[in-house]
């Protein structure tokens, strides 16, 4: 059954939008996304506002979140038995491909409500079990691992990159907006393919997501 509280207010924002079942390419997971033929005609003034004011990020499978999934089932050493953070949640992609890759603990993060509605609805629709939390900062240094992914595109975002290391032993950052950065702590672990759902025909530089990883224990 399609999650009232999520369709209400996505209909708020676009009058005509719905959710629906997502099956993920190259993944082995499924999400309620906004429909791809909602996203595929012009919005009128008011929708475009509405929009803009409230972006609802979370019915959205971003290109980095994607990336992430897909490395974690092909790797899941980065996130078996370990207590693991998904920072800037969103639609709750890279936490759920945690907890299917045998994290003991997920704890999904996201500044907003609806995010959180999302991810648990994406959770149950994927059979796993995460906790939640609307306030990274208000956590404690007790995670192994903070996944991050699609964070990084604001660039007041990243002073964030220190603040990681203050709460989980490693980092694991997937982004497609900033190709380079220059921190001692991170370094480049290469560049994946993935692209954002439903499809907004980004360009093709969108759809490549570098992937780094820090550690505040030396190696």
């Amino acid at each position: 059954m399609t999650p009232l509280h999520l369709q209400q207010a996505l209909s708020a924002l676009i009058g005509e939008a719905r959710l629906s079942i997502t099956e993920l390419p190259d993944c082995d997971l499924k999400l309620w996304l906004i429909d791809a033929q909602n996203m595929d005609r012009a919005f009128s003034p008011d929708e475009t506002r509405r929009i803009l004011h409230e972006p609802p990020y979370w019915s959205f499978c971003w290109a980095s979140g994607l990336a992430m999934a897909r490395y974690l089932a092909q790797h899941p050493h980065w996130v078996r038995g370990k207590r693991v953070l998904d920072f800037g949640a969103g639609s709750g992609i890279a936490g759920i491909a945690a907890a299917r890759a045998g994290a003991l603990e997920v704890v999904a993060c996201d500044l907003d409500p609806l995010a959180l509605h999302a991810c648990r609805a994406n959770a149950a629709l994927n059979d796993v079990q995460l906790g939640y939390s609307a306030d990274f900062f208000a956590e404690a240094d007790r995670f192994d691992l903070i996944l991050v992914a699609d964070v990084l595109y604001d660039p007041a975002n990243l002073p964030l990159l220190d603040a990681f290391l203050l709460r989980g032993r490693d980092a694991l950052v997937a982004d497609s907006r900033v190709r380079h950065f220059s921190h001692p702590l991170y370094r480049p672990l290469g560049v994946l393919e993935a692209l954002t759902l439903p499809d907004l025909a980004e360009p093709h530089e969108f759809r490549r997501v570098s992937l780094y990883h820090a550690s505040r224990e030396p190696l």
